[in-house]
């Protein structure tokens, strides 16, 4: 599950430098010029060995005029001292500066009962991690954590997972070292503190999808069929896998364990093949059980591209597709930038397509500003229709 441009269990998670946020400080880092010149000049050969790089300070990302006045001058400075017989190029390229990029995060919720009885799931929404655990945390770096727990049979395993998961994580002896592997012991120590729980219904279950952020490295933890997808520059990312009983891989692990999918359904009575909670399908703690509460983990890297994510139970994604969800929030931030008010429309939206769930959607923002608008170039392909399609399309049109 932390795997994030596949899904592997678990992942080795590499931080970035620590950078503080909100005060928007400065870091320096090491600026190498290449010159490519004539070998045969001796002269201009010990003047470019001369040349030493000037070290640019990295602007906050909300500061766009500030970052493009540098990037001008940048270029002025490396031109005006170079000579016409020389090309000088910096050592960050485009692409390397994305790997720079801060993520400044804003996040929006909204749950709604939706057509069914009772209200089951449960979220979380923490933008400032090191603040919400204490500075005495051993987080190294600014951080944020989300979450969306789709309970079902009551509401005992949602809420359990809701108010334990984090901390079950930051506990944990690997963490913040391997965060990928606290991630997953946490995953399994939640489920077994809830079936030690006395004074809860522990045939009740929940599916549980988290997000963890540390600078700008993104963990997805999914154990169910709860979704996250990236928004990237007006494209849909999927960051997490649904695990369905009818799943080739989950079916495999299913039956392989003793378990049988019938009609879509684990044993016939659960739709998801992963889960926390339902110890009436389990057998005793630590043994292998088709139904298992351990979660896939995707890691991805975040640059200046990443623009959002939408975390939802399934009542959101039965209804809608992975782009059109990406597609109708980045409008909502283009007009109003308030990822609240995105939430609280994609939950709407849903409910106009006749959803026939609970409803929790999350948006996480990772910058101050609004999404940018895209411009499209004019296609320069000229496209035709032969006579014969023309008659062809006219007689389907009249028909």
């Amino acid at each position: 599950m932390y795997d994030f441009e596949k899904i592997v269990m678990p992942v080795k998670m590499e931080f970035s430098p620590p950078i503080t946020i909100l005060e928007g400080d400065d870091y320096n880092k090491d600026n190498s010029f290449k010159v490519i010149h004539d070998n045969n000049d001796d002269e201009k050969s010990e003047d470019f060995n001369n040349l030493k790089p000037t070290p640019i300070g990295k602007p906050p990302r909300h500061a766009s005029s500030l970052r493009h006045c540098l990037s001008s001058t940048r270029l002025m400075v490396a031109s005006s001292d170079l000579s016409a017989d020389a090309e000088v190029t910096g050592s960050k390229s485009s692409s390397e500066d994305k790997t720079e990029f801060v993520p400044i995060f804003r996040s929006g919720s909204c749950a709604e009962r939706g057509p069914k009885q009772y209200m089951e799931d449960e979220h979380i929404c923490i933008d400032d991690l090191i603040h919400h655990i204490g500075s005495a945390s051993n987080i190294p770096f600014p951080g944020a954590f989300y979450g969306v727990f789709d309970g079902h049979g009551g509401t005992d395993a949602a809420l359990f997972v809701r108010n334990n998961l984090l901390r079950l994580i930051v506990e944990d002896s690997q963490f913040p070292t391997c965060v990928g592997k606290a991630i997953t012991s946490a995953f399994m120590k939640a489920d077994y503190a809830f079936a030690d729980s006395s004074s809860l219904d522990i045939s009740s279950g929940t599916t549980a999808l988290t997000a963890l952020v540390f600078g700008r490295t993104m963990l997805i933890a999914n154990a169910g069929d709860c979704r996250a997808v990236l928004g990237r520059r007006g494209r849909a990312i999927e960051m997490s896998r649904d695990q369905k009983p009818n799943c080739t891989s989950e079916r495999l692990r299913i039956e392989k364990l003793g378990g049988v999918v019938y009609d879509g359904y684990l044993n016939g009575q659960l739709s998801v093949s992963r889960a926390l909670g339902d110890w009436h399908m389990k057998g005793p703690k630590g043994s292998a059980c088709p139904l298992s509460s351990e979660p896939e983990l995707q890691e991805t890297l975040l640059t200046e591209d990443d623009e959002f994510l939408i975390m939802g139970c399934d009542g959101l994604w039965d209804v809608m597709s992975n782009q059109c969800a990406v597609t109708m929030a980045r409008k909502e931030l283009m007009i109003h930038n308030d990822p609240q008010r995105c939430s609280r429309e994609l939950v709407r939206e849903a409910l106009k397509r006749n959803s026939c769930d609970n409803l929790t959607v999350i948006v996480v923002c990772f910058s101050p500003d609004p999404p940018p608008r895209i411009e499209i170039p004019p296609s320069r392909v000229r496209r035709s229709i032969s006579a014969e399609s023309l008659t062809l399309l006219k007689g389907v049109l009249e028909c």
